[in-house]
């Protein structure tokens, strides 16, 4: 099967075969394509932008003005008396003649995005901002567990692959454990900081693992911590970093978590047999 051409490869063979002479209509023929092709490609050998077709309308656009104005008025409202996506989509319907016109999943859709951009407009609420990360070599590292197979001794059970992964170079180390509890997370480290031949000398990223958090304060970075995790990293000098809980804070180790999809794809399949978890 033939490759498909780009539209500059298909100007130029047009344009070479003009130059040896054939008609118009020949070219059309050879190259499966129009008049108007033909033409634009002896024109220019740089084939013109082509135009983006107009944006479609929605049939909610006449209502925006309106559901703005409701969401606006909900910023000094008491928190459980503003609208939801129902009431806008029941006030549409009585108030402005919507039925028929609009539906609860295009209003839902509206206002999910909409409520949080008006609170950022007016102040209420910081607008999302991402820093491309940097890192020093030997600075900074991300830590994580994920789960893998393996045959022990003729039996299929999951086990802890624990992964420390260095965030300058992406240099990682492994070490896989009967469980992810706060035994094999310290030893963990101790392997990495073994194999690696010293610590970070910065950060190093966890998310909310209960080997090393006790509990989570509000929504800030603030942790309770486990009183031997405590006593391990002031052994070690780490200074922990912990990222924000769910999505919020799924890009900020994103590193690691990709180094154990790698490390499982390209060194336990197929699944390992083995006598012994060392």
């Amino acid at each position: 099967m033939t490759q498909p051409r780009s539209r500059v490869d298909l100007y130029a063979a047009i344009r070479r075969d003009a130059q040896s002479g054939m008609s118009n209509r020949a070219l059309q023929r050879k190259h499966g394509v129009g008049f108007r092709t033909v033409t634009a490609a002896l024109e220019s050998a740089w084939p013109k932008e082509r135009r983006q077709p107009p944006k479609r309308g929605s049939r909610l656009d006449a209502y925006r003005v309106v559901i703005d104005d409701w969401l606006r008025s909900d910023l000094d409202a008491p928190r459980k008396q503003r609208h939801t996506a129902k009431r806008i989509f029941d006030r549409l319907l009585d108030e402005h003649d919507g039925a028929g016109v609009v539906s609860y999943w295009m209003v839902r859709e509206y206002v999910a995005t909409r409520r949080r951009e008006i609170r950022v407009e007016v102040g209420r609420e910081p607008a999302n901002a991402f820093i491309p990360q940097e890192h020093l070599p030997g600075h900074e590292a991300e830590v994580d567990f994920g789960d893998v197979a393996i045959r022990l001794r003729g039996e299929l059970v999951t086990c802890a692959l624990f992964s420390l992964r260095l965030s300058y170079s992406g240099k990682a180390v492994h070490r896989v454990s009967a469980s992810a509890g706060q035994e094999a997370f310290f030893e963990g480290h101790v392997h990495a900081f073994n194999v690696l031949g010293g610590v970070p000398t910065g950060k190093i990223r966890y998310d909310n693992l209960k080997a090393a958090v006790a509990s989570v304060i509000g929504f800030s970075r603030q942790r309770v911590e486990a009183d031997r995790w405590t006593a391990v990293r002031s052994h070690y000098g780490i200074e922990a970093f912990y990222c924000q809980p769910g999505i919020q804070g799924a890009h900020e180790k994103g590193g690691v978590e990709g180094q154990i999809g790698w490390f499982r794809r390209n060194h336990l399949v197929p699944i390992p047999e083995v006598d012994s978890l060392d």
